[in-house]
């Protein structure tokens, strides 16, 4: 099977629509990375330019629907995409960064070097659930609307968790390439009966060279 190409065919009244799951833009603790989490901060400069060439990118796809994470860096990327599209964004605290608790804002090689792993450092929040809510967050947004496609901006730690709960043939989560300010393609197979599918069809794409996206041509007011 070719990249973008769909396991499914039309049957029993079976719908199957596109989100693009995207990660938001660089901000300051990226670059120095460092762990994010709740902390909640800004899109750097680096970081506006690339919420301004995804941009560029999805509003050309006709998303009729722009759903956040309610943490400024992603509202911020989800902007970008809605104001340029003529839409407003809509925010679901369930696409929330996973919580790192003491250890936010601290080097991620700090804590692997000293627990071994994020998911060993006491007070992270377990995989698990981080997986849970995003899943069903993405499955309400396509269940509760018929406008597709959705543009989805939610964090590396909770996109990684949901790609690979799809495809588990992406490996480990850790694994799954996710630079700031990509997409993703998801097709979501909704059957007769109202159950979801799910196919992944395109990991960490972007189209853009956002160093080519001025700042005078960002497509969303300033904050």
């Amino acid at each position: 099977m070719g990249a973008g190409e769909s396991r499914w065919g039309a049957s029993d009244g079976a719908e199957a629509s596109v989100i693009y799951l995207v990660r938001h833009g660089r901000t300051a603790l990226n670059a120095a990375g460092a762990l994010r989490g709740h902390i909640d901060v800004p899109l750097d400069e680096v970081g506006r330019h690339e919420a301004a060439a995804v941009a560029a990118v999805l509003v050309a796809r006709g998303p009729r629907s722009v759903t956040s994470s309610p943490l400024r860096r992603a509202v911020e990327t989800a902007d970008a995409v809605a104001w340029r599209a003529g839409l407003v964004t809509r925010v679901d605290d369930r696409l929330l960064d996973r919580y790192y608790g003491e250890w936010a804002g601290t080097s991620v090689q700090e804590v692997l070097a000293r627990w071994g792993s994020l998911d060993a450092a006491p007070g992270v929040e377990p995989a698990i659930e981080v997986r849970e809510r995003a899943l069903a967050a993405l499955a309400d947004i396509v269940q509760g609307s018929d406008a597709a496609p959705w543009v989805v901006v939610s964090h590396d730690a909770v996109i990684r968790l949901a790609l690979t709960a799809m495809d588990p043939a992406l490996g480990d989560p850790d694994g799954v390439p996710q630079r700031t300010g990509c997409f993703n393609t998801i097709e979501c197979l909704q059957a007769a009966d109202g159950s979801l599918s799910w196919q992944v069809l395109r990991v960490n794409e972007v189209s853009l060279n956002p160093a080519t996206v001025q700042a005078k041509e960002e497509p969303w007011p300033s904050p």
